[in-house]
């Protein structure tokens, strides 16, 4: 599957969560939501004034970033919310997993929000309410362990291979023509 074969694909399904998607057809849309928020972002930046692709330099700050704060960046973003969604999804159900995997980091933050909110929050936050030591703070570590590594798990698991045969999903979109 070519580049526009994949984003013809992805909006075809826009929210179909059903299914699977091989690893061309996701990450050739990735490609195409990246590339196509940069030129939301110049386009923004040239008849609004709004978006912005800047470079940093100076001590200990190299790189670029992207803003896409204006209204083709933000309508680009709603555009491809949700086939982006759906895709990412149906990888993941093409390596046997389930689709919930994709918001392991999402439901991390919100264990560990609702988990502060239950103790009270933090002091030095204005919260007012107890430290968080011992076990708590042990729990709320070992939880923000996760927050961070979560990530990098979900791009590892969107990065394995298909299943060979078909799984409980549906058959291998590889062996399927289309």
């Amino acid at each position: 599957m070519g580049f526009t074969d994949a984003i013809r694909t992805c909006f075809r399904k826009y929210a179909t969560f059903s299914g699977r998607a091989a690893r061309p057809e996701f990450w050739w849309f990735a490609l195409f939501c990246f590339l196509g928020s940069i030129a939301a972002g110049i386009v923004d930046s040239a008849l609004f004034g709004t978006g912005s692709f800047q470079t940093h330099t100076g001590p200990g700050r190299y790189g670029f970033e992207a803003h896409d704060n204006g209204p083709l960046g933000a309508l680009f973003a709603l555009a491809t919310f949700l086939p982006s969604l759906a895709a990412g999804w149906r990888r993941m159900h093409d390596t046997g997993r389930s689709g919930l995997y994709l918001l392991y980091p999402f439901i991390v933050m919100v264990g560990i929000s609702m988990y502060v909110f239950l103790a009270g929050g933090f002091p030095y936050m204005g919260g007012g309410g107890p430290e968080l030591t011992g076990l708590a703070g042990v729990i709320l570590g070992l939880a923000v362990l996760v927050l961070i590594l979560s990530p990098f798990l979900v791009l590892w698991w969107l990065t394995r291979p298909s299943q060979p045969f078909p799984n409980e999903y549906g058959p291998n979109p590889s062996e399927v023509s289309p």
